[in-house]
């Protein structure tokens, strides 16, 4: 039997491992964490210095029992990763298998190579209980403001909603920039550009400042086309582009978004499966520094390839003390190994990584930029000529990022040049970019909320959650002016058409994510706070340095925060809804109000404590809680409509429901996606229903005794008497199965799935 156990908690990372250690080494995988806090309940014992109650999951209980017995007179040696989640993994890994944590060694590496572990297994240590303390702490923090907030959004916005110190803050930064934009009141000026010549060259250039409105920029333009222009100074001078320091985790997920389009997800997985091959360093890290022995590999390989002109030593400094306990920056573990096996994205990410850290030891960019400053004899303003050219590419070779260069003839000051053309383009001032992932990673980071290895499922979350749509916003149309004059020629007017708007793959608040944040921001300021939560992270780095002490920050926490759950027990879900007064029904008087309903945004006309019962419709398309009026609000009491009659004599009558608009006849409806209720005519409706009846009559291929019937179903025939489906086997005929042969296709049949109802609370 093997003398020594390594425990890691990744199958991939133990099988690469394990090709580098002899017979005397078993590796292992717990398969991630093996305990936990259980699902249902608190379990922190809040009256007990909030002492969490773990449990071994159900699914892990096996491998438990598999390594206890392995573990059993053997050495056993820790390898979860080296950050503090992995140090949560090794402790409870004590725990469950009755080790000793002041004895078990552990053994930590950045890099899944045999150097590496050779020299982690040489020099191991003691599960470090400063990082594990850090760790409990941030998960009993999540749990105490899960637990209690979340109920509350239940009983006083919506079932099944979630609140979270990281989540509802990222909910909170595209809820703001949401209405930035959605308040954003854009203004048009004109951006002048001339065309002048000297010799053979034409020179773009561009006016120092943009004129206000159309009738000024007429007046301009005329004016400035029989001036004369003169080079009142040229400027020449080098500069210089330096390259990025090596990736850590939040800079590779907005630049493999930025250059690949990957998610932060994607991103985050394909990292992980490169590190558990060996092929990259530890990709959850704050750190931009590298080893000693990287800097000269990467030196080596730049000299041998691309020559000693394009090399240059750099070490990068971390912003972070705290970096993910002094990680490397995300690397390739051999940059000799400049393309690798695997998908197509797997080898796309690890070129990236590649080229950045090869491109972190090269020498500058060396760029030549010239300027000229050309007078107008009748104005006051000048115009603006730059040029670029690119002398030197430096890590621009390996990494790419030049662009065309644009050269500037040599000219003398006081040079008179020739005007060939002057235009005026109408601009308009852009609202606040919606976030997209990599945005978002970006504004967290800035901000000090959560760490990198948290981005990738909180975005997910808020997503999965409801609380953000990612998708692709389409731009709207808007003309702009253009006005173009040449010397002694009249102005030539014209309009261009441009598309304004345009976002791709961007994070866009749903109603409910509106809702829930100003509920939070109102009723849970502290918890919200952008300040607040950057501070807890810092009170997590200060546990895990063993500055602070755990229980006593929690503690902290808890004595501001249960007491505002206490007093929003209080709440009526009225006002937790903000609904907003949008004004008075002409005709009945009745209050007309803004709100969220179960489901989703809508209209209420009246009281919920008059004696009659409110009127609900649906919000018009393209308005908000926040920005209907009332002239569009009256517009959806008209709906239920009536359209008109089939050619049996039933009315048809057109509404707007839960999903969408759509025509009802009798008990059938019938969804009218493309149209509008306030508009649909008869014969439009008739052919869609129509349409409606012939499916349904395909879909009900057979009718029995007893209620027995044979649909034909999204996924094939069956079976059903309204309480169990058949499946019908494509053996089978579905049209000449009789009664008894579907009665002993009900009677194999399992019974459905019942739904589990949760409990109200009393």
């Amino acid at each position: 039997m093997p003398k020594n156990l390594v425990i890691v908690e990744s199958p991939a990372k133990a099988r690469t491992i394990e090709r580098f250690l002899g017979n005397d080494y078993i590796v292992k995988s717990s398969f991630g964490h093996i305990r936990d806090l259980p699902k249902k309940g608190l379990n922190v014992d809040i009256e007990h210095d909030f002492m969490p109650r773990y449990e071994i999951s159900s699914d892990k209980k096996t491998i438990v029992q598999d390594l206890k017995k392995l573990a059993k007179d053997t050495n056993v040696l820790l390898a979860s990763d080296e950050d503090r989640e992995g140090e949560a993994i090794a402790w409870h890994l004590t725990q469950a298998l009755n080790l000793d944590p002041a004895k078990t060694q552990r053994i930590v590496f950045h890099e899944i190579t045999k150097p590496a572990i050779e020299e982690a297994i040489k020099n191991p240590r003691t599960v470090d209980l400063h990082l594990v303390d850090a760790q409990q702490a941030r998960r009993v923090l999540d749990r105490l403001v899960g637990y209690e907030l979340s109920p509350m959004l239940w009983k006083k916005v919506r079932t099944g909603l979630s609140a979270g110190r990281v989540q509802s803050v990222a909910v909170r930064l595209i809820v703001e920039r949401e209405r930035e934009i959605r308040n954003f009141n854009s203004v048009s000026s004109f951006k002048i550009n001339a065309l002048f010549s000297s010799g053979q060259l034409e020179i773009p250039a561009t006016l120092n400042a943009a004129i206000d409105d159309y009738n000024s920029v007429a007046e301009w333009l005329k004016l400035t086309s029989q001036a004369d222009f003169n080079v009142k100074a040229a400027e020449t001078k080098p500069a210089r582009r330096s390259p990025s320091p090596p990736f850590t985790t939040s800079t590779l997920q907005q630049e493999a978004a930025r250059r690949l389009g990957f998610s932060v997800r994607q991103t985050m997985t394909l990292a992980q499966r490169l590190y558990e091959a060996g092929l990259i360093t530890y990709m959850r890290t704050d750190s931009t520094t590298l080893s000693s022995l990287a800097i000269g590999s990467v030196g080596d390989y730049i000299n041998k390839v691309y020559g000693d002109k394009y090399h240059q030593v750099r070490q990068y400094r971390t912003k972070n003390l705290n970096a993910q306990e002094a990680h490397e920056a995300i690397r390739p573990t051999d940059v000799g190994l400049t393309s690798i096996q695997g998908d197509q994205t797997e080898r796309k990410l690890y070129d990236l990584i590649w080229r950045r850290t090869v491109a972190s030891q090269m020498t500058d960019a060396s760029i030549s930029r010239s300027e000229l400053d050309i007078s107008i004899s009748n104005q006051s303003q000048y115009f603006i000529a730059k040029g670029e050219v690119l002398e030197f590419d430096g890590f621009l070779k390996v990494y790419g990022g030049s662009k065309d260069d644009v050269i500037l003839p040599k000219i003398e000051i006081g040079q008179k040049l020739s005007l060939n053309q002057l235009q005026a383009k109408e601009q308009f001032s852009r609202a606040p970019t919606r976030y997209g992932e990599a945005g978002l990673v970006r504004k967290l980071e800035d901000l000090g909320i959560g760490r990198p290895s948290t981005y990738a499922p909180t975005i997910s979350t808020i997503q999965s959650r409801g609380y953000v749509e990612k998708t692709d916003v389409i731009g709207e149309p808007r003309q702009i002016r253009v006005l173009t004059i040449r010397p002694d020629g009249p102005i030539q007017d014209s309009e261009e058409t441009e598309s304004y708007g345009a976002n791709r793959a961007k994070l866009i608040p749903t109603p409910i994510a509106e809702v829930v944040t100003d509920f939070l921001v109102k009723y849970f300021p502290a918890v919200i706070d952008y300040d607040f939560t950057a501070k807890v992270e810092e009170d997590f780095d200060k546990i895990a340095l063993g500055k602070r002490q755990w229980n006593k920050m929690i503690a902290d926490f808890y004595r501001g925060f249960h007491p505002l759950i206490e007093k929003t027990e209080e709440l009526s879900r009225h006002e937790v809804s903000q609904a907003r007064l949008v004004g008075a029904d002409p005709k009945s008087s009745k209050p007309i109000y803004a709100r969220f309903g179960r489901y989703s945004p809508m209209l209420q006309r009246g009281e919920t404590t008059d004696e009659t019962k409110p009127e609900f419709a649906a919000l018009p398309d393209g308005t908000t809680i926040e920005n209907v009026t009332l002239e569009q609000a009256l517009v959806m009491f008209q709906l239920p409509r009536l359209v008109g009659k089939t050619g049996k004599g039933e009315d048809i009558l057109a509404n707007i429901g839960r999903f969408g608009p759509y025509v009802k006849v009798g008990a059938l409806s019938v969804s009218i996606r493309g149209y509008d209720p306030h508009t649909i005519n008869e014969a439009e409706a008739n052919l869609l229903y129509e349409e409606k009846l012939k499916k349904e009559a395909e879909k009900n291929i057979k009718e029995l005794n007893n209620g027995i019937k044979i649909i034909n179903g999204p996924y094939g025939p069956y079976v059903t008497n309204g309480k169990k489906n058949a499946k019908i086997d494509k053996s089978m005929d579905p049209k000449a199965i009789d009664q008894k042969t579907a009665e002993d296709l009900l009677a194999k049949a399992p019974q459905k799935r019942r739904r589990i109802q949760r409990k109200k609370n009393k």
